[in-house]
């Protein structure tokens, strides 16, 4: 039997993957600390250690026998890393350096990494596109970038296969939505749900492409089943349906049937404006395809968080500094 091991297996990607494993007739286990996911999102059939990964001497034992590892944890907050650089990077960079050195360690055969669209920072053109220099522009982008260059490095020098996926923006169940520092798209409909209007930030001009759960989970599976984009960097998520956030909301409002008039707060530092990454790789090696439409999404986002019921924004992660340009809906707390 095959065995995979999956960091953040918790979380919102790491649980999906876990379960497409599972069907597939792997033995799968995981690490997770909890920060950003539930408990409820692991599989029964999961052998899950909740513990951290900044601690290699207790994560080395757990790596021993596993053919492959899916490095999907990371402290993922964009936003929050430009006043938290030093949690973001810690839970980035060093838990990756963590995870490659007990990998190594153990002999596994193959990591796939998961990095983020934030590699890419603000380029001259769009699509962003494999071949591009990242540019990234704050310190969660960084400490990504960091950690592909890590895994290349040693992955190389000691033979282990790899492949680095570029997720980006995806939304359905199991998200967390309580998060007030990430995730646009359920922190809206968190809000609308609890008859608040959504809070934007900037003009709302900023533009993204939108990912739905499963659209995503494929093509991940094809990448850590062959070596189709072993050694190389592959976009994952659509390149159409570009929308403003402005309009993400009024999307969302129209699901809802809720009468918007959104909250307009001053734009966070270091944002890209517009971020959306071609998806022409990943059609052509790892079969990917746009199945689920950008209304069809929310809709079943919006009707996931709906049947488990308007939630408050937990506060759970510290800001390490306050600056006139820290968010007022962190400092006061007014998601």
């Amino acid at each position: 039997m095959k065995t995979v091991l999956i960091t953040g297996v918790a979380g919102f990607l790491g649980s999906h993957l876990a379960d497409s494993f599972l069907a597939r007739g792997y033995k799968v286990s995981g690490i997770d600390n909890f920060i950003g996911g539930y408990k409820e999102n692991v599989s029964d059939e999961v052998l899950c250690h909740e513990v951290d990964l900044d601690n290699l001497t207790a994560i080395q034992p757990l790596f021993e026998g596993i053919d492959l590892v899916v490095h999907a944890a990371c402290t993922a907050y964009e936003g929050l890393s430009v006043f938290s650089p030093a949690l973001i990077t810690r839970n980035t960079s060093q838990i990756t350096a963590n995870v490659m050195s007990a990998s190594l360690r153990a002999g596994v055969r193959k990591l796939v990494y998961m990095s983020s669209m934030a590699r890419y920072g603000t380029q001259e053109q769009l699509p962003f596109t494999e071949d591009m220099i990242p540019k990234p522009q704050d310190p969660y982008g960084i400490a990504k970038y960091a950690s592909e260059l890590l895994i290349e490095n040693l992955s190389k020098t000691h033979g282990m296969e790899y492949s680095i996926l570029v997720p980006h923006n995806i939304i359905g169940s199991r998200q967390k939505f309580d998060d007030p520092y990430r995730n646009v798209a359920s922190i809206m409909v968190n809000r609308m749900l609890q008859g608040k209007q959504p809070i934007i930030y900037g003009s709302g001009d900023q533009k993204r492409c939108f990912s739905f759960i499963q659209d995503v989970i494929d093509p991940l599976m094809v990448a850590c089943e062959t070596s189709v984009v072993d050694g190389t960097v592959t976009n994952i998520g659509p390149d159409e349906e570009f929308i403003s956030i402005n309009d993400l909301a009024k999307t969302i409002a129209d699901i809802l049937s809720f009468d918007l008039d959104p909250i307009y707060m001053p734009g966070r530092p270091q944002e890209v404006f517009e971020a959306n990454c071609s998806a022409d790789k990943a059609r052509t090696l790892l079969n990917y395809s746009t199945s689920t439409t950008l209304v069809d999404g929310l809709t079943q986002l919006s009707n996931w968080i709906s049947e488990r019921g308007a939630k408050p924004f937990e506060y759970h992660l510290p800001i390490e500094f306050v600056t006139e340009k820290t968010p007022k809906t962190w400092t006061q707390r007014l998601m």
